[in-house]
């Protein structure tokens, strides 16, 4: 019995080793296929393209949605391409007596701008139960009662499905759902500036929200400026000039949505059951959503009806080197799903990504030193055991800005109404942008994961200098091919130019003090603020932190009441227009209730804006960037903080990963070599077995005298009953 046992104990251990590795985290049924895996931390909120507008949605909504445009995966200074649409829409613009204007003409003449946008014929839907028909061509699922709907939890519980082609009514449909009084788009405002139209459908589906509190078929009403010209054409009318709408053409707000969707959505007990368009969306993509459980799990699969699209062949030299035009001219998507998993801690998803569960990771400053290694010159590199992984880096640098703003309103920093004492701000502003070591913050407190900016505009958007031209002078100096930032003698020389040397008002004697307004989390964090309390303090300044919960520091923005604050701005599109309005006086955060929270304010800047958001990009429009720059520079509204830099690691297994957040349907571009994965998987997880039979041996230790004394009473009593 003993030695049966023992036996038991070693064939145990001995078959737990064999097959795969224990550790695995998927289904036994999902090895070896073609699957991208990957994770997210916060749940997306929404998936419907009228009301999304976060990253954590985008990265879903991106691959199942075909917007009419989209950017080209490899090309820098981002550039828009065709996608859903079969050519770049037509530009017409036209003058108050509608006579065809110029290309180059002046935005203060155009009166109105015509887009016309032809599609691809032949573009199918995804299966969908909204498709689905009867044998008499009657849709298969409306009018469904209780009885329908039991046991119904997702669209798959639908047994039949259909599709049909993409029409140009369906975008225009989708338009109509902008204005739609229950479903609350965040872009409505901005876009109704330029198409008026919106306001008027937004009152008539207003009033009839009031009559009926059951699904609106928006094709009953017109949508003002907007009309379907053929089955592949619509045309859109704007107000003016207003050349960045090509990049929202490029956004799912503008994505199809067809009436079939949004009727089989809209009908009783659907939502309860988390059947509507926020929850499952419908498109024309490379994927599909089949699986939406955001606490735990989301999955993508291929699109069986999708078009198809060929992987880029245009890319530049450092693209050729990096491997990503080996597929050019394929047919994508590469992959057959992408699996997400949610993590909420760092710690499991970075030691998943290490055991080759996730294909790609980010890297927070949890792993940082673990993940990248600083050179003495600065440069980030991988560590060597993430190298001898095969693991790669990916950087790019994000096109947002982080700044420290100058409240303009403000007596001390702003100035006030005179002359001379804006002139003295103006000194004040530039010293403590000299003193301000923004190279030293990014160092300390991110790692060195961002690029000191040098204005408002991000690196890689059309109008940011590269080199000597692309310094502020106030700040650097060029020399020996570097910018060399000025020292603190400088900062005090400005400084006692303001009215305060030696950080005392000249006339008073007092000490001059500098607020920050912060939230408890912010820049105010203690770290942080001993950091700049130092500048300060080199300066001769006193530095005071006031920090308030976050809705009374929005109260303080919104009536200038703050001094010195902490602000950042992720661009929407890669135009500089998006960067610039933030310091436009039509924009004043007191006055207009807009984004610049500064509340900066210059006649000569504010026109060359103007001038500038309508111009196509070129050396014209160049020149006249340059001046607004150099304008800001002097007058020196903001410290000029960082553009954050994104570091991404993929294992080596993934192909055709290229940072630019810019550019959201990137999964149809990746592809995986499943064989790597599957032997660098089994090869990081083979089974540690000896303590197992090590723990084996000490069971069979404390077993064996009971055992063996067991034995022994079995054959003394089997003897004496013998007697």
């Amino acid at each position: 019995m003993f030695r049966r046992m023992l036996s038991f104990l070693f064939v145990s251990v001995l078959l737990s080793a064999c097959g795969p590795v224990w550790n695995d985290p998927y289904p036994a049924a999902e090895r070896g296929q073609n699957i991208l895996y990957s994770a997210f931390t916060d749940r997306p909120k929404h998936l419907d393209p009228v009301q999304s507008y976060s990253e954590d949605e985008a990265t879903f909504l991106y691959q199942i949605y075909e917007p009419p445009l989209q950017y080209d995966y490899l090309k820098r200074p981002y550039t828009l391409i065709p996608g859903s649409a079969a050519e770049m829409p037509q530009v017409r613009r036209y003058d108050a007596s509608g006579a065809l204007l110029p290309d180059d003409a002046s935005a203060d003449r155009v009166a109105r701008t015509v887009y016309e946008v032809k599609i691809r014929p032949g573009v199918m839907y995804q299966p969908h139960p909204a498709f689905a028909k009867r044998p008499d061509g009657s849709p298969r699922y409306l009018d469904l009662g209780g009885d329908d709907l039991r046991g119904v939890r997702g669209v798959s519980d639908f047994r039949e499905t259909g599709t049909r082609e993409l029409e140009a009514g369906d975008f225009v449909y989708q338009m109509k759902r902008l204005a739609h009084p229950r479903l609350h788009s965040p872009i409505f405002e901005l876009i109704a500036e330029y198409l008026p139209g919106l306001k008027t459908l937004q009152q008539q589906l207003a009033e009839e929200a009031k009559r009926n509190l059951g699904w609106i078929d928006l094709n009953r009403f017109d949508l003002p400026g907007v009309e379907i010209a053929d089955r592949y054409t619509y045309r859109i009318t704007l107000k003016g000039a207003y050349p960045q709408f090509l990049y929202w053409l490029s956004m799912p707000f503008f994505a199809p949505v067809p009436p079939e969707a949004d009727r089989f959505f809209g009908q009783p007990g659907f939502a309860e059951r988390n059947l509507t368009l926020d929850w499952w969306p419908i498109g024309t993509g490379p994927y599909m959503l089949v699986e939406n459980n955001p606490n735990a799990r989301m999955v993508l699969a291929r699109n069986p009806n999708f078009r198809g699209e060929p992987y880029p062949c245009e890319g530049s030299p450092a693209d050729r080197e990096a491997g990503l035009l080996e597929d050019c001219g394929k047919p994508m998507p590469f992959v057959d799903k992408i699996v997400f998993s949610r993590e909420r801690e760092g710690i499991p998803y970075w030691n998943k990504f290490l055991q080759g569960y996730y294909d790609a990771s980010g890297v927070s400053s949890d792993n940082f030193d673990q993940a990248v290694t600083m050179t003495s010159q600065g440069e980030v590199m991988l560590s060597d055991d993430m190298r001898a992984q095969g693991i790669q880096l990916l950087t790019s640098v994000s096109p947002s800005v982080f700044y420290l703003g100058f409240n303009m309103l403000d007596s001390v920093v702003g100035g006030g109404d005179g002359a001379e004492g804006k002139a003295r701000a103006r000194k004040l502003r530039q010293a403590i942008s000299v003193a301000l070591d923004i190279d030293e913050f990014v160092s300390i407190f991110m790692n060195g994961r961002g690029v000191t900016a040098m204005h408002p505009i991000p690196p890689g958007i059309f109008g940011a200098r590269e080199g000597e031209a692309g310094i502020n002078p106030v700040v650097y100096e060029w020399r020996d091919g570097h910018p060399l930032r000025r020292g603190i003698e400088t900062a005090k020389r400005l400084l006692a130019e303001a009215g305060y040397p030696n950080g005392r008002d000249a006339k008073t004697g007092e000490p001059l003090i500098i607020n920050l307004d912060t939230t408890p989390g912010g820049l105010g964090d203690k770290a942080r603020s001993d950091w700049l309390a130092k500048q300060f303090r080199e300066l001769g300044i006193q530095f005071v932190v006031r920090a308030t919960d976050y809705n009374r520091f929005q109260d303080k923005i919104r009536n200038g009441s703050a001094q010195l604050f902490f602000f950042g701005w992720n661009a929407d599109y890669p135009d500089p227009e998006n960067m610039l309005f933030l310091l436009h006086g039509a924009q004043a955060k007191v006055k207009e209730s807009g984004q610049n929270a500064a509340n900066y304010i210059n006649p000569e800047y504010d026109r060359l804006f103007e001038q500038m958001k309508s111009m196509p990009d070129g050396p014209a429009r160049q020149e006249v960037i340059d001046r607004m720059v150099a304008i800001l520079q002097q007058d020196a509204p903001w410290v000029f903080g960082f553009h954050p830099k994104a570091y991404s690691l993929q294992h080596g297994w993934v192909m055709n990963r290229k940072a630019g957040s810019m550019v959201r349907n990137t999964l149809k571009y990746q592809r995986i070599d499943l064989a790597k994965r599957e032997a660098a998987r089994a090869a990081w997880n083979r089974p540690v077995v000896w303590p197992m039979a090590l723990v084996a041996l000490l069971l069979a230790a404390i077993i064996a005298p009971a055992a063996v004394h067991f034995r022994r009473r079995e054959r003394a009593t089997a003897i004496g009953g013998g007697r």
